[in-house]
C-alpha cells in the first residue's frame, strides 16, 4: 500500500471522530442539567444520609418547644386570673408595706377615730359624723395602700430597662444568669432591687426558675415582669440568644416610656383644665365663706342641705372621674 493512500485513509478516519464529537458530545446545558440531577439527587441523597434522619425535624422541633412553653404559660396565667382575689398580705405586699394584717387593722380604727375627732370638733351632723368615721376606717387606708401601690409599680418600671440591661452585659461577657440576677438584687435601685434579692432568695431555697418569676408577678403584676418571665422561660426550655432577646425587650420598654412621656407631655393642657374644673367649686365655695360666713351655713345645719351637698360631692366624683379617664392614655 503506497504512502499517499494510507494518509487518506488516517484523514478520514480523524475527520469522523471529529464529527462524531461535535455531534455526539453532550453539550454545555445538557452538562448543567446532569450536574443538578447529581446534586439533587445522589448528591443531595448522600448529605442528607450523612446528616442523619433528624437534621430537617430540629427547626419543627424547637417551634414546637416554644408553642407548648407559651401554652403553658398561657394556661398558668389563666388559671391564675380566675383565681386571683388578693388577699391583704398580697396587697400590702405590693405596695412595699413591711406591715402584718393586724398592723394594717390597728393602723384602719386609729385612722376612724382620727376622722371621727375631726367631724365632732367641727360640730358636724350625725350624718356627716359617720360618713367620716366610715370613711376614715375603711376608705382611707385603703386608698393609701392603692396609692403607695401604683406608686412602687412606677418606680419598678422606670428601673426595670436597666435591671434587663445588666441581665443583657452580663451574658454577653460570659457570666450566667443567675449571677446576673444577684448583682441585680444586691446594685440596683428599690424597688427593682428588693423584687430580685426575693427571687434570688427564692432560687436559693430550691424554687425552679418558673416558680420565683410567677412569685415575683404575684409581687408586681405588671406587663413588663410578664414579658421578662416569658422570654427567661423559653430560653431555659428551648435555648436561644437570650442577650438578644432581652436586648429587644429592653428597648421596648424604653419605646413604651418614651411614649408615655410624650403623651403626658401632650395631654399636659387637658390635665391642666380638669384640674381646674375640678378645684373651681370648692374655690369658689371657700371664696364665698370668707366674704359671707352666713351664706352657707344651711348646707351644713340642715337635713336639706346635707343632701344637696352629698349630691353635689357625688355628681362632682363622677365628672372627676370621667375627666381623669378621658386623658389617661394606655400604652
Amino acid at each position: 500500500m503506497d504512502p499517499k493512500t494510507i494518509l487518506l485513509i488516517v484523514l478520514g478516519l480523524v475527520s469522523v471522530g471529529t464529527l462524531a464529537v461535535v455531534f455526539l458530545a453532550p453539550t454545555d446545558k445538557e452538562k448543567a442539567t446532569k450536574r443538578a440531577g447529581a446534586l439533587s439527587g445522589r448528591g443531595g441523597q448522600s448529605r442528607r444520609a450523612s446528616a442523619g434522619p433528624n437534621a430537617n425535624d430540629a427547626p419543627k422541633d424547637r417551634r414546637k418547644q416554644v408553642q407548648e412553653s407559651l401554652r403553658r404559660i398561657d394556661e398558668k396565667q389563666k388559671e391564675h386570673a380566675k383565681k386571683q382575689k388578693l388577699s391583704l398580705s398580697q396587697k400590702l405586699a405590693q405596695a412595699g408595706l413591711e406591715v402584718t394584717d393586724r398592723d394594717f387593722y390597728v393602723a384602719s380604727a386609729i385612722c376612724a377615730v382620727f376622722f371621727l375627732g375631726v367631724a365632732l370638733i367641727t360640730a358636724q351632723s350625725p350624718f356627716v359624723t359617720g360618713a367620716m368615721f366610715i370613711v376614715g376606717g375603711a376608705g382611707f387606708p385603703r386608698w393609701a395602700v392603692g396609692f403607695l401601690t401604683k406608686r412602687r409599680q412606677k418606680k419598678f418600671i422606670a428601673e426595670f430597662s436597666n435591671a434587663i440591661e445588666v441581665i443583657v452585659r452580663g451574658v454577653k461577657s460570659g457570666l450566667p444568669v443567675n449571677e446576673c440576677l444577684k448583682i441585680i438584687g444586691r446594685d440596683a435601685q428599690e424597688p427593682v432591687r428588693s423584687e430580685f434579692h426575693v427571687m434570688n432568695e427564692s432560687l436559693r431555697v430550691g424554687l425552679t426558675l418558673e416558680q420565683a418569676l410567677e412569685r415575683m408577678y404575684d409581687r408586681m403584676p405588671l406587663s413588663e415582669v410578664n414579658f421578662f418571665a416569658i422570654v427567661l422561660i423559653i430560653q431555659k426550655s428551648t435555648g436561644g440568644n437570650l442577650a438578644e432577646a432581652l436586648n429587644n425587650l429592653a428597648t421596648v420598654l424604653r419605646n413604651r416610656k418614651l411614649m408615655e412621656g410624650k403623651i403626658s407631655a401632650l395631654s399636659m393642657e387637658a390635665k391642666a383644665s380638669a384640674v381646674i374644673l375640678g378645684s373651681l367649686p370648692f374655690m369658689v365655695a371657700t371664696m364665698v365663706h370668707l366674704s359671707s360666713p352666713e351664706y352657707l351655713l344651711p348646707l351644713f345645719e340642715t337635713q336639706v342641705g346635707n343632701f344637696i351637698l352629698m349630691g353635689a360631692g357625688t355628681w362632682m366624683s363622677i365628672g372627676i372621674l370621667v375627666m381623669k379617664n378621658m386623658i389617661s392614655i394606655k400604652v
